[in-house]
């Protein structure tokens, strides 16, 4: 308790996390089952990277007990199960994204619960627990740093990636649940740990270098240490976030809202809205690609563009517009998922998946000689309109002037994948039926796909049934 004999941030927390591991709401059920769903196709998808590899490939070389799969390599500790599949769940920026707290909660949660569980043997149903509880913590950490007077998150204005910060948090928590005997100080001493351990800044998003692929292998890894040294008796501070040497004090000077984090605490769930991607690029591209698409079906084709100006929200123009010569030329696919006007070309080019896929996002196609002298006539700057509805969607206003002087403002307001224009079932499955079909074959991905949608149900499969079907190594 604080001096006040109130709960501290961290013990709410924690007492909330402990009710959910044996009961949450059906929606939110249904929610995380599609989203662990959604998170192994991703990994499997993403060892075909190079950086995958590398990661892989250190992952390997780490030894220690086999407890748990890291995908593409087999069993390892639990702890870098845990770091491998977060690096795998994040790399290809295809993960889902919470507004507006602007973090992608599911990549490092995931990762941390499924590593545990496996290492424990935990039931289905405690497995569907955690991981709601981590999200939901890990959604709830974000938004207490979202500044509602800036419309922004205040992490990221600072550079901060939010995603892997909360996301060790929520890991933390997420992991200590499916520990043996763990209750709620054993949880809140976990999440104590993992403030300590948080980490993640997001200028590779601006100027390149591929370290953002390892942010949430290390949130995941983070969460499962975390939970691990609270099991075994290292304690953290009670007030571990709102302390004057506390986590906000550390990451935001202070400035944060206590009352995100527990107001509805337990009632209301941040998880079902959070935004699935349709798209494998940064979440700020999205509704360029819609609006570019959406010309591109009225018959405008990229030869016809003399010129283009996309206009977003404000404060995304330095990750996706700025530096512009950079933006307009970027070198590899990874460049290009963080790129306005690569995001425009994308739509007017037209690819696969659920618009655009991850055949849309290679080092060839970044280079290619037609998407580069569109890119070029393609600008990107800050638009008041936009700026009204960000950051509770990331919205895009799209104007082309053609070759023969006519002009097309084409304006995407909502972003699929979020409760205004949601993925069906039949979407989602789509999607990840692309992702690991790209490695596995499809009696193995059937077999996921069915497994993983009846987690906690009597006719249900373990972790370790489930990681057993995605067994091969890169």
């Amino acid at each position: 308790m604080s001096g006040d004999d109130r709960p501290t941030l961290v013990q709410q927390l924690a007492e909330f996390a402990v009710a959910a591991r044996n009961k949450v709401p059906q929606d939110v059920t249904v929610s995380v089952r599609q989203r662990i769903l959604d998170v192994l196709g991703l990994c499997v998808a993403a060892t075909e990277l190079d950086t995958s590899k590398a990661a892989l490939a250190f992952v390997a070389d780490q030894g220690g007990k086999p407890q748990a799969h890291a995908i593409g390599v087999g069993r390892v500790s639990a702890a870098w199960a845990a770091f491998g599949n977060g690096v795998l769940a994040h790399s290809l920026d295809y993960d889902d994204t919470h507004l507006p707290s602007i973090l992608h909660p599911s990549a490092s949660v995931v990762p941390a619960a499924l590593a545990t569980a496996e290492r424990t043997g935990a039931p289905g149903d405690e497995v569907i627990g955690a991981v709601a509880a981590g999200l939901e913590i890990c959604v709830r950490t974000g938004m207490a740093g979202y500044d509602r007077e800036a419309n922004n998150s205040t992490f990221f204005e600072h550079g901060q990636h939010a995603t892997s910060i909360c996301g060790a948090i929520g890991s933390a928590a997420a992991a200590a649940l499916l520990l043996p005997g763990s209750d709620a100080k054993t949880v809140a001493d976990a999440m104590g740990i993992a403030v300590s351990m948080a980490s993640g800044v997001i200028e590779a998003n601006r100027t390149g270098g591929t370290v953002k692929r390892m942010h949430c292998g290390w949130a995941a890894h983070s969460g499962v240490v975390a939970a691990d040294l609270a099991h075994r008796g290292i304690t953290g501070p009670p007030t571990a976030l709102e302390g004057r040497f506390g986590f906000y004090q550390a990451w935001l000077h202070g400035h944060f809202e206590p009352a995100e984090i527990s107001d509805g605490l337990g009632e209301h769930w941040e998880v079902p809205l959070v935004f699935f991607k349709p798209y494998p690029a940064n979440h700020f591209t999205h509704t360029a690609v819609d609006a570019a698409r959406a010309l591109r079906e009225k018959g405008i084709r990229p030869e016809d563009v003399a010129s283009a100006h996309l206009g977003v929200a404000t404060p995304t123009v330095r990750t996706i517009g700025e530096p512009l010569d950079i933006k307009q030329k970027p070198e590899t696919g990874y460049q290009a998922q963080f790129s306005g006007p690569y995001a425009v070309a994308a739509g007017l080019f037209g690819g696969g998946g659920l618009a655009v896929g991850l055949e849309d996002y290679t080092d060839a196609l970044a280079q290619d000689p037609a998407r580069r002298e569109l890119m070029a006539k393609v600008t990107v700057g800050g638009d008041s309109e936009c700026d009204a509805i960000y950051p509770f969607q990331f919205p895009a206003i799209l104007t082309v002037r053609t070759t023969d002087g006519r002009e097309f403002v084409e304006k995407v307001l909502a972003n699929r994948g979020g409760s205004d224009r949601p993925l069906t079932d039949a979407e989602l499955a789509r999607k990840f039926r692309d992702n690991a079909g790209r490695v596995l074959p499809q009696s193995a991905i059937s077999a996921v796909e069915a497994a993983t949608l009846t987690f906690g149900t009597a006719a249900g499969n373990t972790v370790a049934d489930v990681m057993d079907m995605l067994r091969f190594t890169v």
